[in-house]
């Protein structure tokens, strides 16, 4: 008697393949019936479509409140934003991160100098919505350290919060508060080892090569 065992495996994500494969994405006039002008504007900013190992394979255009963390750069599908090999991102990702500070949050860009910014890692997470939507993506994480003047875009933020490490500790177990997943994610199982060499011993955690898959 001899058993068959068949292993099926996800179609990978290609620029051919990723309206197929995500047929109810829809980014008609329609679904931002409410919001203004800069709201509507801000759905045609091209996004970078990557596959598993970070490698870019086509655009596409972007469609709550939750707390997070102080900026997403998300990079467009743009020169100077994007790139083939890891430097070429890392340092697309600093000026998409530079770009993002001062739309979000009001911060000019001499307050965060490119050079300023250190690059640790990428994280390749999944971050499952409500069924429909979620999360899938390859995050690079930045950590600056700047005396800043916030000015934030009520289009893209609510509000905003210094926090010691103990304090973002304490939120967490507030049930009254919502954090986007992938935040609270990286948090309890990197954020709080990397927060306590901030000052010293942060170099051992940058520029890793590999992808850290969550």
């Amino acid at each position: 008697m001899s058993t068959t065992t068949t292993v099926t495996q996800a179609e990978p994500i290609t620029a051919q393949s990723i309206l197929r494969l995500f047929p109810d994405i829809d980014t008609s006039s329609a679904e931002l019936d409410g919001h203004d002008a800069e709201q509507i504007r801000l759905m045609d900013e091209v996004c970078i479509v990557l596959d598993e190992n970070d490698k870019p394979i086509g655009n596409f255009s972007k469609k709550i409140y939750m707390w997070t963390n102080t900026c997403c750069s998300h990079p467009l599908g743009i020169p100077g934003e994007t790139g083939v090999e890891l430097e070429e991102s890392v340092a697309g990702v600093k000026n998409a991160a530079v770009r993002k500070l001062e739309h979000e949050l009001g911060i000019k860009a001499s307050q965060v100098p490119i050079e300023n910014f250190k690059f640790l890692t990428r994280i390749h997470y999944k971050a499952p919505s409500d069924g429909k939507w979620g999360e899938h993506e390859i995050d690079y994480i930045l950590f600056i350290k700047a005396n800043v003047d916030l000015e934030p875009n009520l289009n893209e933020v609510r509000d905003t919060c210094y926090v010691s490490a103990d304090g973002l500790r304490s939120m967490f177990e507030d049930p009254s508060l919502k954090f986007t997943p992938w935040f609270k994610l990286i948090c309890n199982s990197l954020l709080f080892e990397w927060w306590e060499h901030l000052d010293s011993g942060l170099e051992k955690y940058m520029n890793e090569q590999e992808i850290r898959r969550m």
